[in-house]
């Protein structure tokens, strides 16, 4: 096999060509799961699409919560087209093959747009804490020039954090197997192919991702525990109703998002005979499923939303 080789600190680096997406060998019919997250991605699309053009073109909603609506729904089509057409191209057209370079891009934005819908949910209940908790101080700390902040600064973050962490890729030297057990060019999957040490790399990597998957979720733990407070200390059991009925469908996303991952995680680290190619599903159900339900479930359910979109559907129709 022919390699790419460069130097760094006197010392041989050995990139291959590219690599080989073998996951999904023992699972039959997985033709049929890859035509299923096909229409999935079509449905992402055609809802989440349709939110971001409402957003941006009604300025009644430039405002701080649908602001941080927008954020979600343009992470969602990010996310779900990182995968999902790769995911097509390798197991329904057997093209399995991703060139090095490639891979590290695709790795480069799985990851820091995953790591940034973390943040995205964790902006919303921000959302949720400040108008169920400081009602009357909304102006002072949840602004649109606040929120725009709050949004830019977690893609600065991630996009520069999880640059350093696919940077270090390029230090690893890959001199044996080229075959990555996953569903694309997956991170921990092609870390452990490299042939040299890379024990403080992974340590950093891994520790990095994991802070940055649990800060988001302390933030909404958090925050739903002050609205818990603030609910329950009102007097009239109707406005108490109404509060928690306006984070419902936040909480479902929350779940909808979370409880796979942890689930997975919990059952790689305690569950030793899991089999791959079924942790592999679970895992691509996890990141695929959720940005097609996030608009349906959330913005799309949301009374300045609804009547927009009809008002729309409405306008199409009577249109000559």
């Amino acid at each position: 096999m022919s390699s790419i080789r460069t130097v760094l600190n006197d010392s041989a680096i050995i990139h291959p060509p590219g690599f080989y997406i073998i996951a999904f060998q023992t699972l039959p019919y997985i033709s049929v799961y890859i035509i299923f997250l096909a229409f999935v991605y079509a449905v992402t699309l055609v809802f989440n699409i349709l939110l971001i053009s409402l957003i941006a073109r009604d300025h009644c909603l430039h405002t701080p919560k649908f602001m941080a609506v927008f954020n979600l729904a343009v992470i969602d089509v990010i996310l779900s087209t990182c995968t999902i057409p790769s995911m097509i191209k390798v197991f329904l057209f057997k093209d399995n093959f991703v060139p090095f370079n490639l891979c590290l891009v695709q790795m480069y934005f799985y990851y820091a747009i995953l790591s940034m819908e973390s943040y995205a949910l964790a902006i919303l209940a921000y959302d949720r804490f400040i108008a169920i908790c400081l009602p009357m101080r909304q102006n002072l700390f949840n602004t649109l020039p606040i929120m725009l902040c709050i949004v830019g600064g977690t893609w600065v973050y991630n996009l520069g954090r999880i640059a350093h962490d696919t940077a270090i890729m390029t230090r690893l030297s890959f001199c044996n197997s080229v075959r990555v057990n996953s569903y694309f060019c997956d991170y921990a999957p092609v870390f452990r192919l490299a042939c040299n040490d890379y024990t403080l790399h992974w340590s950093i990597a891994s520790t990095s991702s994991m802070v940055n998957l649990m800060v988001p979720f302390t933030v909404i733990i958090l925050s739903y525990l002050s609205i818990l407070a603030t609910v329950f200390r009102m007097k009239s059991v109707s406005n108490r109703m109404k509060a928690l009925a306006t984070c419902i469908e936040h909480l479902i996303l929350v779940a909808i998002f979370y409880i796979p991952i942890f689930t997975i995680f919990l059952m790689g680290l305690y569950v030793r005979s899991i089999d791959p190619d079924q942790r592999v599903l679970s895992l691509s159900l996890a990141t695929c499923i959720p940005p097609c339900i996030n608009p349906i479930v959330y913005s799309l359910k949301t009374r300045e939303i609804k009547t927009r979109a009809l008002a729309l559907v409405q306008r199409i129709k009577t249109s000559p």
